[in-house]
């Protein structure tokens, strides 16, 4: 396992660790955990990290069965029990650090075409904290010789203190049936309400790239220029997962068994040597 890297500036610390899905082991703001957090030298799995890049696609792929240009392409199950595959290939490989500096680092991930994945890509992920801030951004380029679908996003799960809240706005939200996978798109304003009670596990679309958790210690504001938003807590659970993706769940294969549009459910088709970027931001501000 290589080296975990630690970021600092200010009052934010961040721990990230290459080996281990490029992942965020913690985020820390004066020393408050913002998401749920684990020193990088302690962090031994992707899953229990505090965010994980979601590279080529985000959310669940039905059946491990990926329907694209005509032709089913079995992938593996990366989840079981579950028979999906699910969340991309990105946090399951070791990425290299190319950058780092006090407050910054750049990573980068090559992929060839294998069981996993059919298409060959690369990606990299930048980190940089400023004040009260933490800038990621995620690009992939097709390294094929075919057009390729992409997607692209995170998955960081915020701690969930007593009494905290949740608000953003968005105008759809993909119902679920009992296999995880969606059924049907609603229309749906987002959510403005506590969390403590709380079950979600949604993709929302329309959202309008500003998600805010509140409770007594610190108000956290998540932005992105993405338009989908997967957010998932119960009650049980202490923290809550707020994940901007490019395309809703299981995209590929709804757009091939409805014939909807690549553009209604945000699949992207990159050309040979074309690139997809994307960024988000985590703001800290304390609670008044």
């Amino acid at each position: 396992m290589s080296t975990p890297l630690t970021l600092r500036h200010a009052s934010l610390r961040c721990d990230i660790c290459p080996a281990l899905g490029g992942s965020i082991a913690g985020l820390w703001w004066r020393d408050l955990p913002v998401m749920r957090s684990t020193p990088g030298a302690e962090l031994t799995g992707v899953r229990q990290s505090a965010s994980f890049p979601l590279v080529p696609f985000s959310n669940r792929i039905g059946n491990g069965q990926l329907q694209w240009a005509g032709t089913s392409h079995p992938l593996v199950q990366n989840f079981e029990p579950e028979p999906h595959t699910i969340h991309g290939i990105g946090w399951e490989r070791p990425w290299a650090v190319l950058e780092s500096t006090e407050n910054s680092a750049l990573l980068a991930m090559e992929h060839r075409a294998d069981s996993a994945w059919p298409f060959d890509f690369d990606c990299s992920q930048t980190f940089r904290l400023g004040e009260g801030t933490l800038d990621l951004g995620l690009s992939v380029t097709n390294q094929s010789a075919h057009p390729a679908p992409v997607g692209l996003g995170w998955h960081p799960y915020f701690v969930k203190r007593a009494g905290a809240t949740v608000q953003f706005a968005a105008s759809g939200r993909w119902e679920m049936g009992s296999d995880k996978l969606p059924t049907h798109r609603a229309l749906h304003a987002g959510l403005n309400q506590g969390i403590d009670s709380l079950t979600v596990d949604h993709c929302f679309d329309g959202w309008e790239g500003a998600l805010h958790l509140r409770d007594s210690e610190m108000h956290i504001t998540v932005r992105s220029a993405l338009s989908r938003l997967v957010v998932f807590t119960t009650p049980e659970r202490d923290n809550i997962a707020v994940e901007p993706v490019s395309h809703i769940n299981n995209a590929l294969n709804l757009m091939a068994s409805t014939g909807a549009s690549a553009e209604s459910l945000g699949v992207v088709v990159l050309q040979p040597g074309e690139t997809l970027s994307c960024s988000m931001q985590v703001a800290v501000e304390k609670t008044v």
